[in-house]
């Protein structure tokens, strides 16, 4: 079997079990989708903080004199203005402006990017910059994946439980930033990022020492309210913030300015893969958006269900790309694609919920924003 394809288990698998982590296949790993149950883990980042395995993800390094200029032809924001210690969201791009990915770009020095990946992609997302960069001086791609643990402690208890863990100043680490420190004696490198919506870190150390890590921030956070949480959880927390999940959102066959994050595309930059394109679509427009989607009816809409403009229509509009019933806002939503001209806010449409035609209404994105301090 290729490594690919082999289900891998993080360093933190022992935690988990010991726990009382429900564990499923994920991406290629075994990971906990719950502990204590998906409503409870919610509730607690959403008013505490929860602590989050995400070692799942990639990480791939991109080095030498010519990473700037590869960075920027690879990905459709604009990385100039970064300096070491910040971080960026950006789409890594296909010719035809759709994603390979969505990624993190860290800058960790001149010269040296790191690209946080999702887990499902990172052999993907590997070759496709390898090929790129094969005939490029001065670049060099180099798989770190198997050198880092990765937590997520978010909510809004998060910097005061970390903060009795580290001698970084936390208070000093602004959004999308990060410092090389320390947690629980361990060196780590310290992010305000996160997929949660509520403010928090995510934390890279090395594998042997996510353990302790790991036992150590549950222990400061317990007598706190802060529990562990699963993908269950992380996946009701990312929708009710309106965050893209590759593979469900954008894909391969999906553009930025058609997801919504047009915010992370620059035009103004020297040229990029997909460029062409993109800027084409900023002066035409769309053909379909990305929407909310309000259940009026009675239902749940899923992944894949199909929309319709009219009841009685034989053939849909658009597709569900996400949907629960949202644990903090308690109503059922998703997020669908429709055609530009049917996804005005307030707008009726359908979604064929097994044998049913559901009514649902189009607002705004996202569903869930936290309120600043």
């Amino acid at each position: 079997m290729d490594k690919s394809e082999q289900v891998q288990q993080t360093p933190l698998y022992d935690e988990h079990v010991a726990a009382g982590g429900r564990m499923v296949e994920f991406a290629g790993f075994e990971l906990p989708v719950q502990y204590t149950g998906l409503g409870e883990e919610h509730e607690a980042v959403r008013t505490r903080a929860g602590l989050f395995d995400v070692s799942h993800m990639g990480e791939i390094a991109i080095r030498g004199p010519g990473a700037f200029d590869f960075v920027q032809l690879v990905s459709c924001n604009n990385h100039t203005k970064m300096v070491a210690g910040r971080a960026q969201y950006t789409g890594l791009m296909l010719p035809e402006a759709t994603f390979v990915d969505d990624v993190l770009v860290h800058k960790m020095a001149e010269d040296d990017y790191l690209l946080v990946v999702n887990a499902a992609n990172r052999h993907k997302d590997f070759a496709y910059l390898t090929d790129l960069a094969r005939d490029r001086e001065g670049v060099e791609v180099i798989d770190l994946s198997d050198d880092f643990a990765q937590m997520a402690l978010q909510g809004p208890l998060a910097q005061e439980v970390l903060q009795a863990l580290t001698p970084s100043d936390l208070g000093a680490i602004k959004y999308y930033r990060f410092v090389n420190g320390g947690v629980a004696g361990v060196p780590a490198i310290i992010a305000r990022t996160g997929y949660t919506g509520e403010d928090g870190f995510e934390l890279y150390v090395a594998p042997a020492a996510a353990p302790a890590v790991w036992r150590a921030i549950l222990a400061e956070g317990r007598p706190k309210g802060v529990r562990p949480a699963g993908l269950g959880a992380r996946d009701t927390l990312r929708f009710e913030a309106g965050m893209c999940l590759y593979g469900h959102e954008i894909d391969d066959t999906t553009t930025p300015l058609e997801a919504g994050l047009g915010w992370i595309v620059n035009l103004d930059k020297s040229d990029f893969i997909g460029r062409d394109i993109l800027q084409l679509q900023a002066e035409e427009g769309v053909d379909r958006r990305l929407v909310g989607l309000e259940m009026v009816d009675r239902g749940i809409a899923r992944h894949g269900y199909a929309v319709f403009d009219d009841a009685e229509a034989e053939a849909p509009v658009g597709v569900v790309t996400s949907g629960t019933q949202s644990p903090t806002l308690g109503k059922a939503l998703a997020m669908a694609y429709l055609p530009s001209e049917t996804a005005d806010i307030g707008r009726e449409v359908f979604v064929q919920v097994r044998s049913r035609a559901v009514r649902a209404r189009v607002v705004e994105l996202p569903f869930y924003s936290r309120k600043k301090k």
